[in-house]
């Protein structure tokens, strides 16, 4: 049954009158449900001989049609059989096997630190290849690959769950019986796979061989990939404008294989950033260009520093990334970590040495430097106009000349997408999601998700991971017999940046503006939890907007951050309103709970800041968590106004090979600021493959990269999270 909700009353604010668009109300999907995406799928038509219209679907995952299953399954079976040698054969005495889904009550688990073999892991390894005596296993010849927790309601009870990788020599050497079970092990898709030779995914640096090993890079750098890095006589000079991981990958594989790289960073270092921060938060004093969005690291640094991504965890790109952070001082487990994060905390002294290190490789490093505009001339760009971010746009300009320009800016460099704009760069609005942060006492998550094991939490100390949440709700429409209006009218609300431990930080970078995003230090000790909670919205959105052409979302994002600042009553005072009243349109006039917002929040009417098809959806969703996460609605529980940067509004257009953008030579947009990635891992990984292409181009590198790091992401339009 549909739920119905009160038309928003009138605001008694002074807001600025909306002509957004109010799409058919919203009614309850009955296909949604908790941690898992109800996506809508572009239908597709074709014609049949008696002249209807046949309307399908095209499906994917889980809602496959049976006999697709079955035929892939079959694909994936004889697949699996090809790789891995005869049962019994002597092939079998060498080689690795993969074991997945290896469960561990939470009881019998050392806990979430230990990242090594106990003997209740031993026991689920018999398990899986019929070995009789789990004790009889030596623990040297098995190694953690992944190790997460899953408390899900639908377990027995709560486990930690291991993927493990066998070394089957070592294993034999030392355990002989083993071999009857090694012999029969019957390889079976995402269970038990073979491998004829670990994979071994190098970090960055070493990947290049310029760690330390003495090698003259004046000479060039030295051939590592079959002949696939050459030496150049002239560096060419390349300009990264951006110091976020998109930006500081990119400067770590062009300064590395012999460019003579320049990166500027309109903000500060994040020595100096962490000051202005802290001057924020305590004085509320906004440095327009030192802030939560600028500076080095870019945005993710002060966040939650999650390093987890859809692109996938195994590819050789993300390992590549991952391992690179360790390298440079990140703690060693998030390799093995499930949701693995590093915190503000360790982000800094990691940005630290990164920063020192490309210092060491020759790489110039500007801070407080501004990119106004760019040098262009026929059709291609030549230079760009820097100038000091602490004075005014334009004055003590300076003119810089580059082969090259890798625009790695953040999804809020809003004065940069002016300045593309007139210069006709190729740009389109992109999808993104708006909505509200929601903040629930930790103990209550904890309570919910774990029951009686939330005892064991301890604040982040104890051997169960603090209790988070991830959430994809689909609403929209459904009445209507038109498969192709059903897609459009469909949106989705999903949890954003879900920050358990954490607190709600402002992430404005205009004072008449007002928007807020979630951040949390490594261990999680705070005691609140909170999560954005977002509509996605597209360009049909944006039509009010049209005549800012491809920069309608970013005026879309403005529109609501001023409302939120007007709500506040201004000084970045927060709108806030407690869950029960959101979703009953009233305002909350009761004392509000605390907020871990320290600039203070003010009651609020949040549900008359959206237009009604985005609060409705917000409301729906609220109340379809709760079905599943019983105590979710709870006078405890405080929704913050606004979160609108959940990604860029906008995507640059470039060529999938090189990089470079299709309408303006020599310009290479990457990263999150281009639409290309969402979060640390994924802009990171766009940078690096950035860097190789462009170095490509240079005649810096004449390899294929793809032959030890994969093939890339190919994301055109949409954009993988």
């Amino acid at each position: 049954m549909a739920l119905a909700f009160a038309p928003a009353a009138a605001s008694g604010l002074r807001l600025a009158p909306s002509s957004l668009p109010l799409p058919h109300p919203l009614r309850t999907s009955p296909s949604s449900g908790l941690l898992r995406a109800a996506t809508s799928a572009s239908p597709r038509s074709r014609r049949c001989g008696c002249g209807a219209v046949v309307r399908c679907a095209k499906r994917t995952g889980k809602r496959r049609y049976p006999s697709e299953k079955k035929r892939l399954d079959r694909r994936h079976k004889d697949l699996l059989r090809q790789a891995a040698p005869e049962e019994g054969s002597a092939e079998r005495e060498s080689g690795y096997w993969r074991l997945f889904k290896l469960a561990v009550p939470a009881r019998d688990d050392p806990g979430k630190d230990f990242t090594g073999i106990s003997l209740p892991l031993l026991q689920s390894i018999a398990k899986a290849i019929k070995f009789p005596v789990a004790s009889m296993l030596p623990d040297e010849a098995f190694t953690v690959v992944r190790k997460s927790f899953d408390a899900r309601k639908i377990l027995k009870e709560p486990q930690f769950t291991y993927t493990v990788d066998v070394d089957v020599k070592k294993l034999l050497d030392m355990e002989p019986r083993a071999w009857d079970f090694i012999a029969r092990l019957e390889p079976k898709l995402g269970v038990v796979e073979y491998m004829p030779k670990k994979k071994l995914a190098s970090d960055l640096i070493s990947m290049l061989n310029v760690s330390n090993k003495g090698y003259n890079n004046e000479q060039g750098i030295k051939d590592t990939h079959n002949g696939s890095i050459y030496p150049q006589d002239k560096k060419p000079r390349v300009a990264v404008i951006g110091s976020g991981p998109s930006g500081l990958f990119a400067s770590l594989v062009l300064g590395e294989l012999g460019a003579e790289v320049t990166l500027l960073e309109r903000g500060q270092p994040v020595e100096q950033r962490g000051r202005d921060i802290g001057a924020l938060a305590v004085r509320r004093i906004l440095q327009s260009e030192s802030n939560f969005c600028f500076g080095e690291g870019g945005a993710g640094t002060w966040s939650d520093g999650k390093l987890v991504t859809r692109i996938g965890r195994n590819a050789d790109g993300v390992q590549a990334v991952l391992k690179t952070f360790v390298h440079f001082g990140a703690p060693w487990n998030i390799l093995v970590d499930g949701k693995p994060h590093l915190g503000t905390d360790k982000l800094v002294p990691l940005l630290r040495n990164i920063r020192n290190h490309l210092r060491e490789s020759g790489v110039t490093i500007r801070f407080n430097a501004r990119v106004d505009d760019l040098i262009v001339e026929d059709g291609q760009v030549k230079g760009i106009v820097v100038s000091d971010s602490e004075l005014q746009s334009g004055s003590g300009s300076q003119k810089l000349t580059f082969d090259a320009v890798v625009l790695a800016v953040g999804h809020s460099a809003r004065d940069t997408y002016n300045m593309l704009q007139q210069h006709d760069v190729n740009m389109s609005p992109k999808s993104f999601a708006v909505g509200l942060r929601i903040e629930h006492p930790q103990e209550l998550i904890n309570s919910i998700q774990y029951s009686e094991l939330a005892a064991e939490v301890q604040k982040g100390r104890g051997r169960i991971p603090v209790a988070d949440y991830k959430i994809v709700k689909s609403v929209g429409e459904r009445d209507s017999e038109d498969e192709l209006e059903i897609a459009e009218q469909s949106r989705s609300c999903y949890s954003f940046c879900m920050c358990p431990g954490g607190q709600v930080v402002l992430t404005s970078t205009d004072p008449s503006e007002l928007c807020i995003n979630g951040m949390s230090f490594s261990r999680r000790a705070s005691k609140w939890a909170n999560s954005a909670l977002v509509v996605t919205v597209s360009d049909h959105d944006f039509k009010p907007f049209e005549s800012h052409g491809p920069l309608a979302g970013v005026e879309f994002q403005r529109e609501f951050e001023r409302r939120a600042a007007i709500m506040g009553g201004g000084n970045f005072v927060v709108p806030a309103q407690r869950v029960t009243d959101f979703i009953r349109n009233r305002l909350s006039v009761t004392t509000l709970p605390s907020s871990s917002y320290r600039l203070g929040v003010r009651p609020s009417k949040l549900h008359e800041l959206f237009p009604p098809y985005i609060t409705e959806a917000l409301q729906q969703s609220i109340i379809m968590i709760d079905r599943e996460m019983p105590g979710f609605i709870s006078n405890e529980a405080l929704l913050h106004g606004v979160e609108t940067r959940t990604s860029s509004p906008l995507q640059i257009s470039r060529h999938g090979e090189t990089y470079e953008s299709t309408s303006l030579r020599g310009l290479y947009p990457v990263g999150e600021g281009a639409g290309y990635a969402g979060g640390i891992l994924s802009a990171a990984v766009d940078g690096m493959y950035c860097g190789f292409a462009l170095a490509k181009q240079l005649s810096l590198f004449h390899g294929d990269v793809e032959s030890f790091l994969g093939k890339a992401q190919k994301q055109i339009g949409f954009v993988k999270y």
